[in-house]
């Protein structure tokens, strides 16, 4: 009890560190895994491996644990090469193709039919060795499929889709109304929709449209065979171990985020959410990107199953 305690406060004082500052530093993102909120850690079966040696087989088990890893660090800001990742600028800088951004609103009430531009960037999550620690504390731990510092997605070389809409403004899911959308039209919290998957969008609330962006990118990365510039962010199962699938807006079963700035939070939760909605002075906004994933420590040569309770 002492242990978990110190545990619990040890996070709280490394989550309340740098939650004032507006850039994001990589130091930041590594202590931010240390959320009990976001982990969710959870045994929720049971699985069964066949043992076998010279002198005959034997069924064994193991406990099979649910939790969420956070993946990835999303960032989406306006001005090109202005990630607010410090450490990692230098992947997004402006090229030939991509260049400038910002908006084309200055977020007065009545000018809601211009647009605003978001960059995007999905790179991998730092923090696994702390993080690694820290859910190991709870019992067996699952591995993540980011790896660290890797680009999973930077929307500086994905200019004909991010920046044209190409193909995806021609998506069906582009060009039907109500389909793939954050929030809900009945209750007039309309976020923004899922597609086209690139960083035009209306919105005049700087933080829903941030989000709106961060939500295609994520939804991109968790998905093969996009025609995007990208790489998936996606685990192979196999014997004792079921990765996160398909991201889903506003389903915290295929993922839920944690904003890391403007402000630092130690809680994670979806598209759309109720409260404080802080806005970026320079319009960069970060999240770490959780989602879940099950596993059982390996018991025998041969997976026979597994039952869930």
């Amino acid at each position: 009890m002492i242990s978990r305690r110190l545990r619990f406060a040890v996070a709280t004082a490394l989550l309340s560190a740098g939650s004032s500052t507006f850039a994001l530093n990589t130091a930041t993102v590594v202590s931010s895994t240390l959320s009990p909120s976001c982990l969710e850690y959870r045994v929720v079966g049971i699985c069964y491996w066949l043992f076998c040696t010279m002198y005959g087989c034997q069924v064994r088990t193991s406990t099979k644990v649910r939790h969420y890893v956070p993946d990835a660090v999303v960032s989406s800001y306006s001005n090109t090469g202005e990630s607010p990742w410090i450490e990692t600028r230098p992947m997004s800088q402006p090229n030939a193709t991509a260049q400038a951004g910002g908006d084309g609103t200055t977020n007065v009430s009545h000018e809601n039919n211009q647009a605003k531009f978001k960059n995007a960037d999905v790179i991998g999550h730092p923090g696994g060795y702390v993080f690694g620690q820290f859910a190991s504390a709870s019992g067996y731990s699952c591995v993540g499929a980011g790896t660290a510092f890797a680009p999973y997605l930077l929307s500086t070389l994905d200019t004909l889709a991010w920046r044209h809409n190409v193909p995806e403004a021609v998506y069906p899911e582009a060009l039907i109304p109500g389909q793939r959308e954050i929030g809900s039209r009945s209750t007039l919290n309309l976020w923004g929709n899922v597609y086209p998957r690139g960083g035009f969008l209306h919105q005049v609330d700087d933080y829903k449209a941030a989000a709106v962006a961060a939500q295609r990118a994520g939804d991109v990365v968790t998905r093969r065979g996009q025609l995007h510039v990208y790489q998936p962010l996606l685990a192979n199962a196999r014997d004792g171990y079921w990765p996160a699938g398909e991201l889903i807006e506003s389903d915290a079963g295929t993922g839920k985020w944690q904003q890391l700035t403007p402000q630092l939070s130690n809680n994670c939760t979806v598209f759309p959410h109720a409260g404080d909605l802080p806005q970026a002075q320079q319009g960069d906004y970060a999240w770490a990107l959780w989602r879940p994933y099950s596993c059982c420590q390996r018991r025998g040569q041969t997976f026979l199953g597994s039952v869930d309770f």
